[in-house]
């Protein structure tokens, strides 16, 4: 296989469905490796297919199985990418989970899990990095727009991706001397199952009138970026958050 990523690995969380999968198959085409990260046992067929697709477009590629809001699964998830490949090159962290209600409803058990997800899973990924990735590797760390709008119901949610900015930029300075960098993409409202599961018909309507068209976003909208970030020619971009949102930007409410 040729490309601008040939003999380069990478790992993507939640790598086998929604913007993980796409992230997988574009990384592919461009030449790399797959780790094809994925929580449930229960969806070992999704994963096949995945590496399966992956395969099709002529690189290896292994699902490994795995709950990451244990730094112990995230150290196993890096040993078997090593072990399988010799090196570890690029890092898309894409898992997550959506919690959408007033603050004052929700639970300690949604809090808790809101943030060992969307916050701790990539802190500790980035920490393996640190010692294991190779130098002028690459990282980038999912977030979302609602970093940076003012909307009701989204304070767990929001406010757990919020961290991820400041880790990537903080990390951007600690291991930038090796040539790796660190960067978060920030997509708008994406027409995923992600996305469905935690809006009904008359808020995916509201969240389509945000944006400039009207309209959700699609998962292939948000590839070009992330391939951006991921090419060995992106070297002087780092510590920086893209907005991939229609236009979404101003506060709504």
């Amino acid at each position: 296989m040729t490309g601008k990523l040939a003999d380069k690995v990478a790992i993507v969380t939640g790598g086998t469905a929604n913007l993980g999968k796409l992230f997988a198959q574009s990384l592919a085409d461009d030449g790399a490796r797959l780790v094809l990260h994925y929580n449930s046992p229960g969806r070992e067929q999704e994963a096949a297919d995945a590496v399966n697709d992956v395969k099709g477009r002529g690189v290896e590629a292994v699902a490994v199985q795995g709950d990451l809001t244990g730094p112990d699964a995230i150290t196993a998830l890096v040993d078997a990418t090593l072990e399988r490949f010799g090196r570890w090159d690029i890092l898309v962290n894409t898992s997550g989970i959506i919690v959408r209600k007033p603050l004052a409803e929700t639970t300690e058990e949604e809090f808790d899990a809101s943030f060992a997800i969307n916050a701790k899973i990539p802190f500790f990924l980035m920490k393996e990095a640190a010692g294991r990735m190779a130098d002028d590797g690459r990282i980038i760390n999912l977030v979302t727009t609602q970093v940076a709008v003012t909307a009701p119901t989204y304070s767990a949610y929001a406010g757990s991706k919020s961290p991820v900015e400041h880790f990537t930029k903080a990390f951007a300075k600690e291991i930038g001397h090796r040539g790796i960098t660190v960067n978060c993409i920030a997509p708008g409202p994406q027409k995923t199952s992600f996305l469905y599961g935690a809006e009904n018909d008359e808020t995916l309507a509201w969240l389509a009138g945000q944006t400039i068209s009207g309209e959700l976003g699609d998962p292939v909208d948000v590839v070009p970026v992330m391939r951006f970030l991921a090419a060995p020619e992106t070297r002087w971009v780092t510590a920086q958050t893209v907005f991939v949102n229609g236009g979404m930007i101003s506060p709504i409410n």
